[in-house]
């Protein structure tokens, strides 16, 4: 199969993508739902015209925001769509988010209108109110809600514009900060466009393909890695509500391409029927989002003859190596960097030469990484070095051949599933606790998740602390993939000469602490 990325050397739009397309195929399917639902790129077309439309009628023009939290489904796709095409900002929420993590975020970003689940609606009507957002629509997964009703109202109206420019902003995607304080990484269409060519033209995909898509789209995984690549190919996708293991297997024999978490992996492997007769119509497995435990990578090489492709991306910078489509995947590499991405590794601050394998901080340029961080001069500037690369935090080291081994995360960063969870931002929960005197927070290896998030807790003097208690009382206030797998009491938190906890040793005293026995 030959990609058809080439034909797209005159933009790296989304928008664009989709128009070709409709125009070149319009009765090619590019989604259909595990209810059987289905859209063609004509209709995507259609249907994404007539939202936007509905958006402006409320007042959304270009380089507003628009915040969504909504579950997975036709309809999340078709509003992204059509923010794509006025050039509305998508400020994507984690569908597991709570009120109080998405009051943060609608003070922050300002959105011009807000979309939530219908169910959620009378909470979060006073939770935008208060944040100062007086728009709030709703949208469910089965195509029902406020915001569809709407965009029926409008007639199709496909009309030629011209192109926005590469660097106008696209997005913003909250990531948390070593601060605990949330930060909107600014994606611009240059970036989404650019990441989403490169990875279709070096995957091979082309419309032949069908991506099995288990992925949240609230994630750029998701979203700008599954649904861009498909757009920029052609090609088409079948959307799963959420992963489950035995539905995935099951629909393996209808698509070619699948993309995952590590966790996804280790769940398939759990079943019998993962074998080579299950995976024969499957040309591509990708992993990302997490380290991939080179057992995983070998056992699933030994049940389905297929080779997993792990790639290294992030929130502001998109997906920035991958290991090669043919030639060698390497077990525990990320691949070497992509076409038109450069990297290089820092230590105290200078470059390393290349090919030197020393271990440093990744750092990172090209058109995939972001701009800086919303309304934050300050973290931009500490973000980027003063010649321009974007320091990731990352630990790692590339080789003679290029290819890219990470081997920590300097910030302290907890990869559970394929989320981020930040341990600031949960030691603040814990600590806010009446009789807790300390907490630290930390990830050590999990058998299924990659890493459990992991608390140890000093409580003050006469407290009586409790896991299950303290569990209770952080549930409401933070995501659950956020909340610690364990919370365990001690004494007191390991400390250097300057007083700084540390957590290495933690990792180390912990490690085997969700390993069979």
């Amino acid at each position: 199969m030959v990609s058809r990325v080439a034909d797209l050397s005159v933009s790296i739009d989304p928008s664009a993508w989709i128009d070709a397309t409709a125009g070149n195929a319009p009765d090619r399917a590019f989604v259909e739902d595990q209810t059987h639902r289905r859209m063609t790129y004509a209709e995507l077309q259609s249907r994404s015209a007539s939202w936007a439309a509905a958006l402006r009628d409320r007042g959304v023009q270009a380089g507003d925001r628009v915040a969504v939290q909504v579950d997975k489904s036709l309809e999340a796709i078709v509003l992204y769509v059509a923010c794509l095409r006025i050039g509305a900002v998508y400020v994507p929420i984690n569908t597991a988010s709570t009120a109080n993590e998405i009051d943060y975020t609608l003070r922050d970003a300002e959105p011009r209108l807000a979309v939530v689940r219908p169910a959620d609606s009378p909470a979060l009507a006073r939770v935008a109110e208060a944040a100062g957002v007086t728009d709030l629509q709703t949208l469910g997964a089965g195509g029902d809600g406020s915001l569809v009703e709407l965009a029926q109202r409008f007639a199709v109206q496909i009309e030629a514009r011209p192109l926005l420019p590469p660097g106008t902003l696209a997005a913003i995607v909250y990531t948390s900060g070593t601060t605990g304080r949330p930060k909107g990484a600014l994606l611009s269409r240059g970036n989404l466009g650019s990441n989403a060519a490169t990875l279709a033209a070096l995957w091979r995909f082309s419309p032949d393909d069908v991506l099995l898509h288990a992925l949240p789209l609230f994630h750029v995984h998701g979203l700008f890695v599954g649904v861009n690549v498909a757009l920029a190919s052609g090609s088409s996708l079948l959307l799963h509500s959420g992963f489950e293991a035995l539905r995935v297997l099951e629909s393996l024999p209808r698509a070619t391409v699948f993309m995952g978490v590590p966790t996804f992996y280790t769940r398939l492997l759990q079943l019998s029927g993962l074998d080579r007769a299950s995976t024969a119509h499957m040309r591509l497995f990708v992993s990302g989002s997490a380290p991939l435990l080179p057992d995983t990578h070998q056992e699933f090489e030994r049940r389905t003859g297929h080779i997993i492709l792990e790639r290294y991306g992030m929130t502001e910078t998109l997906m920035n190596t991958s290991n090669p489509y043919t030639g060698l995947r390497l077990p525990g590499s990320v691949g070497p960097a992509l076409p038109g991405v450069d990297l290089r590794i820092a230590t105290n601050g200078a470059a390393q030469p290349d090919g030197e394998c020393a271990v440093g901080e990744i750092e990172v340029r090209g058109p995939n990484v972001c701009a800086g961080y919303w309304r934050d001069p300050e973290k931009t500037k500490s973000a980027f070095t003063a010649d321009g690369w974007f320091k990731t935090g990352d630990l790692g080291r590339i080789d003679r051949q290029g290819y890219v081994t990470i081997v920590g995360r300097a910030k302290d960063l907890v990869i559970t599933g394929g989320y981020n969870v930040y341990p600031k931002e949960v030691e603040t929960e814990l600590d806010a606790l009446q009789g807790v005197a300390e907490s630290a927070v930390f990830g050590v290896p999990h058998p299924d998740f990659g890493e459990g998030v992991t608390a140890v807790v000093v409580a003050r003097s006469g407290a009586q602390l409790a896991e299950a208690e303290i569990l209770g009382a952080i549930g409401a206030r933070l995501a659950r993939y956020k909340l610690p797998k364990r919370v365990l009491i001690v004494d007191e938190l390991p400390r250097n000469q300057m007083g700084k906890v540390q957590k290495s040793l933690l990792r180390t005293r912990y490690a085997a602490l969700f390993q069979p026995s």
